[in-house]
């Protein structure tokens, strides 16, 4: 660390530096230094979607959600195809109450990593909180397919079971 300090003083463009750094802090649990390194990245290279995840990633867990949720778009932007993008944006976007555009991003991610439970499980959770429950039944009946333990799990913090009985 003190290696990287040195290399990220004040004024630093050494991009690398600073995302090591950032990723370290991150892993300490020292969110808010962690996240202003990432916000020297993405200025340093703003034409890079990992970094605005980094971004995303780090605000999201200093619960700054509307930040978050740009950061995330912007990811999505520049890489349409990066599923984790599209995670954290229906994750931020389940924050901010906005669950129908959540549920779209949610989608998104399952369609592009459709053998993660994560994107399964919380598009689940949406579709019953947005009272579509015949698309809570086919997404949980997909993850049964897969993932039956967390399909189990579902239920169990949901009581799916019971809302979604013909």
């Amino acid at each position: 660390m003190r290696v990287l300090d040195r290399l990220c003083a004040a004024g630093s463009a050494d991009v690398a530096a600073l995302a090591s750094r950032a990723h370290l802090l991150a892993l300490a649990g020292a969110w808010p230094a962690a996240l202003a390194d990432a916000s020297r990245v993405v200025a340093l290279r703003p034409d890079s979607a990992a970094n605005w995840f980094n971004q995303g990633y780090l605000l999201e867990r200093v619960e700054r959600f509307g930040e978050a949720r740009l950061a995330f778009e912007r990811a999505t932007q520049l890489a349409p195809q990066m599923d984790r993008a599209w995670y954290g944006l229906g994750l931020v976007l389940i924050r901010l109450g906005r669950l129908q555009d959540a549920a779209v991003a949610l989608a998104r991610n399952t369609a592009l990593q459709p053998m993660s439970p994560h994107g399964w499980y919380q598009l689940a959770r949406v579709q019953i909180d947005l009272q579509q429950p015949e698309a809570a039944r086919q997404t949980l009946r997909h993850l049964q397919g897969f993932k039956p333990r967390v399909a189990e799990q579902l239920m169990q913090d949901t009581g799916l079971a019971a809302a979604l009985a013909p």
